[in-house]
């Protein structure tokens, strides 16, 4: 690995551990909890065990003043609830932009499966290509989304993280499997460090056990959005999260490590 590759997975990692947190949502959802005040979340989930947080160039000078020295990811495509379709993710960006605002890295949607398959193909391969010409690290998002496609299913899912390392990425988010067994087949099915979406927010009981699932089937990590920037408090479940991955905490330990009540 180039050492500029190498350098800049650090800033986005700790000790080859992710914990990363993806404030995009403001294209995808509009302007919902956690992103009005897109400050203050940056700054209490970067204060508090996450490695790097991840958004739309757009917003990037309400960010770096606010990211405690954490990493920074820019996220290049997107589409909207209230479009015609949320899998047709367009490219919003472009690596010498997201370059430009002070970016560690780059992340690029795709949706194994569906219409769109081809030509987000297509375009992840390009940022891929462009990034590494640069020394820029790519975090392929890679989902099983389809008609007719189970969104856990296991081998489907090993198939998209399979794509990502033969694209040539660096690190690959996909959705969990729903156990620790069926998720240690996605996890083998590439040498890419392996980090799991988080979804919609939940209890954080649920929260947490999902993450814990994921780790001890060989995940690296979390790129977890709402269920961090959206929780009542953003500080607290992001402790709780970085003491599973960071710290290898049970769920009970995390929770202690979170300082708040447990939901059930």
């Amino acid at each position: 690995m180039e050492t500029g590759l190498a350098a800049r997975l650090t800033r986005i990692s700790t000790q080859e551990r992710y914990l990363i947190v993806p404030m995009d949502h403001g294209i995808t959802l509009g302007p919902v909890k956690g992103l009005v005040e897109l400050e203050s979340t940056v700054d209490a989930i970067t204060a508090n065990g996450a490695d790097a947080v991840l958004t739309q160039r757009g917003v990037a000078d309400r960010v770096h003043p606010n990211k405690n020295g954490k990493g920074y990811i820019v996220h290049l495509n997107g589409s909207t609830v209230i479009g015609p379709d949320s899998n047709d993710k367009r490219q919003t960006s472009t690596v010498e932009a997201a370059l430009r605002a002070g970016a560690d890295a780059v992340s690029f949607h795709l949706n194994v499966g569906s219409n769109y398959e081809p030509e987000q193909l297509e375009a992840l391969s390009d940022v891929i290509e462009t990034a590494h010409t640069y020394g820029i690290p790519v975090l392929a998002m890679s989902y099983a989304r389809g008609s007719g496609i189970d969104e856990h299913d296991s081998e489907s899912l090993a198939h998209a993280v399979r794509i990502a390392e033969e694209l040539g990425a660096d690190v690959v988010k996909t959705a969990y499997a729903g156990d620790p067994e069926s998720f240690e087949r996605v996890c083998k099915a590439t040498v890419l460090p392996v980090v799991i979406a988080g979804g919609s927010r939940g209890a954080d009981r649920q929260t947490i056990k999902m993450v814990r699932g994921a780790m001890d089937a060989g995940a690296a990590g979390v790129s977890m959005g709402r269920s961090i920037f959206q929780h009542d408090e953003p500080a607290a479940i992001t402790r709780a999260v970085s003491a599973v991955i960071h710290d290898n905490a049970t769920v009970e330990a995390a929770f202690e490590a979170a300082e708040f009540g447990i939901e059930v």
